[in-house]
């Protein structure tokens, strides 16, 4: 088979995804937007927290040119990547009860904000009780998850829930059990991950929805423009002091 031909089935199942949650996941979408809106409005922050790979669709929206500048990073030391040495770490310290506790109770985070929670499984331990957590405080939890991973796998948190028992919304991410969507006769195992496409997808589509509704209520949306583009340091300083006390990567 030709490299060619693998590409594009690649390119064929992703888009095929996106299509997916474009239709399905519309209701879903919509309402994380206006939550997001109305927290913006109403003086709230905005936090976004992923372990591993879910990570990078968290950093994705956070001091993002055509962002919102009040969307923060919530990171955990030794989950926010593969930076962290050895690389495995990162996996057994998802596992790990108790640890989002502690991260929530030294961090920014209060009631009548909004944390968007990513994991593609959803059955670990710091992404089940992160969300369990954040709502004992009062905030509103956005969860991005596969729903499968539910059906199909055993929670490894003791109370057997996974992140989507556990939040105001799920937006379902439809990837399907194991992150790969491609298979070959010559190759053992399946290959060519899509969840990071198609989660970056749903958020930006997220705060795209939530800016509109701003815009729709006439509160000008705390975007942030490009620093390689003339005017968008000075456009991002005027956006950064007006809300500089709900943005905490500047600290």
């Amino acid at each position: 088979m030709s490299d060619r031909k693998l590409a594009g089935q690649f390119f064929d199942a992703a888009i095929g995804l996106l299509q997916r949650v474009r239709d399905e996941d519309a209701g879903d979408i919509a309402a994380a937007g206006i939550l997001i809106a109305d927290t913006v409005a109403d003086g709230g922050r905005l936090f976004a927290f992923g372990a591993g790979h879910s990570s990078l669709a968290a950093q994705d929206v956070v001091y993002r040119a055509g962002g919102l500048a009040l969307m923060n990073l919530l990171a955990v030391p030794g989950v926010v990547g593969v930076d962290v040495m050895p690389a495995t770490l990162g996996s057994a310290l998802e596992r790990v009860e108790g640890l989002a506790s502690a991260v929530l109770d030294s961090s920014p985070v209060r009631a009548g904000d909004v944390l968007v929670i990513i994991s593609l499984s959803g059955r670990n331990a710091l992404p089940v009780e992160m969300a369990m957590n954040a709502r004992a405080l009062g905030v509103k939890v956005i969860g991005v998850t596969s729903v499968a991973y539910a059906s199909e796998t055993k929670s490894r948190h003791v109370s057997g829930t996974y992140l989507k028992d556990h939040c105001d919304i799920v937006l379902d991410s439809k990837i399907a059990v194991g992150d790969a969507e491609l298979t070959l006769e010559t190759i053992e195992a399946p290959f060519a991950p899509a969840s990071t496409v198609v989660t970056t997808a749903l958020l930006q589509a997220v705060m795209a929805t939530a800016a509109g509704a701003l815009a729709d209520r006439g509160i000008e949306p705390p975007l942030l423009r490009s620093g390689n583009v003339d005017g968008g340091h000075e456009w991002n300083g005027r956006v950064m002091t007006e809300y500089g006390d709900r943005i905490f990567y500047r600290r």
